[in-house]
């Protein structure tokens, strides 16, 4: 039965202080001190029996079984760094998996890809629409965008990105009919509100942060998803409560308005990625996101 190898440790300081042909370069390299880099290579040196190192005048020169294992461990220490190389290159190449609301997706996402890729060409984003909520592992996906409130699964590295606001956006022609304006939500008292039911709390919320009576609000239709609920608003069916960002493009190119601004929830938009994530491309598209984020949008409007 093969005996077990050496210390990996032990055969790294050997192997740089072997081809640097000095144990004070090969402690510079590995960023540790002389010292260690000595104790390395006798403790190499007693569990091989062998020595691998003799004085020459005021320096240290290889034996014949130094030389031997110079001659391995730099060949062997090589195809490491080179196998290693090619699985980092191949991870950045990889598809990156980002999970997102299908709500979030089709209305805010999709819009911004082609910006996205041109600022992040590197990234080989790919996207997997969510229906249901995240689990702890964020199983297949490299990272998930989402809205939620700590605390955290402690599987998960969390890129804060934006506090989540939401609010009541409407199409100008109902605003138009129903003689809502600017000031006065007391008027939504008097509809039939639109809601969602992933978000059955998101009118009641509203209500309380900015002093309305939530149990005089009257619900009416429900929608499955956000995307559904703001098309209905934009078709004109109601009042509907939903996220400013989902809304931004909407209310920037004059298809709703928001006539009484929005309001902080304890939500918050992040960018969650799994321990096995990506560093270096999670941080760096969650750079990007958080600076859409906190592009502008017309966070309020008349309704006149």
């Amino acid at each position: 039965m093969p005996r077990p190898l050496p210390s990996l440790n032990a055969l790294h300081a050997f192997e740089a202080a072997a081809r640097l042909e000095s144990v004070s370069r090969a402690a510079s390299e590995l960023h540790v001190t002389h010292g260690a880099v000595s104790r390395h290579i006798r403790a190499l040196e007693g569990e091989l029996g062998v020595a691998l190192f003799q004085r020459q005048g005021r320096g240290l020169a290889l034996t014949p079984a130094g030389q031997r294992l110079r001659d391995t461990s730099t060949a062997a220490f090589a195809q490491l760094r080179e196998a290693c190389d090619d699985l980092r290159q191949g991870a950045a190449q990889s598809p990156f998996v980002l999970g997102c609301p299908v709500s979030l997706l089709a209305r805010w996402m999709i819009p911004r890809l082609d910006r996205l890729m041109a600022d992040l060409p590197e990234l080989a984003l790919h996207l997997r629409p969510q229906e249901t909520s995240f689990d702890e592992t964020l199983g297949g996906l490299d990272a998930a965008l989402l809205a939620g409130e700590p605390p955290w699964p402690a599987t998960w590295q969390v890129h804060p990105l934006s506090r989540e606001s939401i609010g009541p956006v409407v199409s100008p022609r109902y605003a138009k009919k129903h003689g809502l304006s600017p000031g006065k939500p007391e008027a939504l008292l008097q509809l039939t509100l639109l809601h969602t039911l992933s978000r059955p709390k998101a009118w009641s919320n509203w209500a309380q942060s900015t002093g309305l009576p939530n149990d005089k609000l009257s619900l009416g239709e429900g929608y499955p998803h956000l995307y559904h609920l703001i098309e209905a608003a934009v078709g004109g069916r109601g009042v509907a409560i939903a996220p400013a960002p989902l809304v931004a493009d909407d209310l920037a190119n004059g298809r709703l308005i928001a006539p009484w601004g929005f309001q902080e929830t304890a939500a918050q938009w992040v960018l969650a990625t799994p321990a096995r994530a990506s560093a270096t491309r999670a941080a760096e598209l969650a750079t990007w996101l958080k600076a859409e984020f906190a592009a502008r949008f017309p966070a309020e409007s008349g309704a006149g």
